[in-house]
């Protein structure tokens, strides 16, 4: 792989991995648009481990008192805020997986497409704004409930389609539900936790044992995308109460309709 494609790749991934603008659509798009080679499912788990590794360290103190608190509670002791949590997030985590199990192959074939992103990346946009609008803001995660949680992730089984984004069908969700930006975002961000373990255990599991992998390359791609992953999550949360998710719509729509014009030029 070409060092340019190698770093915009990674640190494109590090930084839509947590923003409300799908990092599925920007890695299949530049392969699509740009002529790329396909950058092949062991860089894809490299840059997925990048993020992931940026998402534990920001929040290592969250998971530390989620996992003494759930342990104290699995002991026999009192259910607290942060115990809570750690079933919430188990809770939410579940319909992703299974809808990960049974309608993996079917996207992977019908869904990566052009087309397919540019609707998604318009629709979900259009979903974002409103929530963002209409949305109580009243909530944090103090008052999340089993009942919220799991909408949240009924809800982002809908990021396995390309072009939704993870990130932010899950703020949406959270949004039209009640919660502030701030407790939106962070649930978010937890969330992912699981579903990047999910989603990079099963990929690795797709690779052989025998196959030759550029460990150059993949360390440095780890590398760029946990760095951006971790500075795009500190610099989200410092500014989305000042900013709102406005930003991230006016950029999902003009992308969604930049495609549409390369679609209907390419007809």
């Amino acid at each position: 792989m070409e060092w340019l494609q190698l770093a915009a790749l990674a640190i494109m991934q590090g930084l839509t991995e947590f923003l409300p603008i799908s990092s599925s659509a920007h890695l299949i798009l530049p392969s699509q648009l740009l002529g790329w080679p396909d950058q092949g499912l062991a860089f894809d788990v490299a840059v997925h481990v990048g993020s992931l590794t940026a998402v534990i360290l920001y929040f290592r103190r969250d998971l530390r008192d989620i996992s003494y608190a759930w342990l104290r509670q699995v002991g026999g002791g009192a259910a607290t805020v942060e115990s809570r949590l750690a079933w919430f997030l188990a809770a939410a985590t579940v319909p992703v997986g299974l809808a990960g199990l049974l309608f993996d192959a079917f996207i992977e074939t019908h869904l990566r497409s052009v087309s397919v992103i540019a609707g998604t990346t318009i629709v979900f946009a259009v979903l974002l704004g409103w929530a963002d609008k209409k949305g109580a803001r009243t909530g944090n995660m103090a008052s999340l409930t089993l009942g919220t949680a799991l909408l949240v992730g009924l809800a982002q089984a809908l990021a396995l389609i390309p072009g939704t984004s993870r990130s932010g069908i899950t703020m949406t969700a959270g949004l039209a539900l009640g919660l502030d930006r701030q407790s939106a975002a962070r649930f978010s961000f937890l969330l992912a936790i699981p579903v990047i373990i999910l989603s990079g255990g099963y990929k690795a599991l797709q690779l052989t044992a025998a196959h030759a992998a550029p460990w150059g390359d993949l360390f440095l791609g780890a590398a760029l995308s946990a760095l951006t992953a971790w500075c795009c999550i500190r610099f989200f949360l410092a500014i989305i109460d000042r900013i709102g998710m406005m930003p991230f719509v006016w950029y999902r729509l003009l992308m969604g309709i930049l495609l549409l014009v390369f679609l209907a030029n390419g007809a």
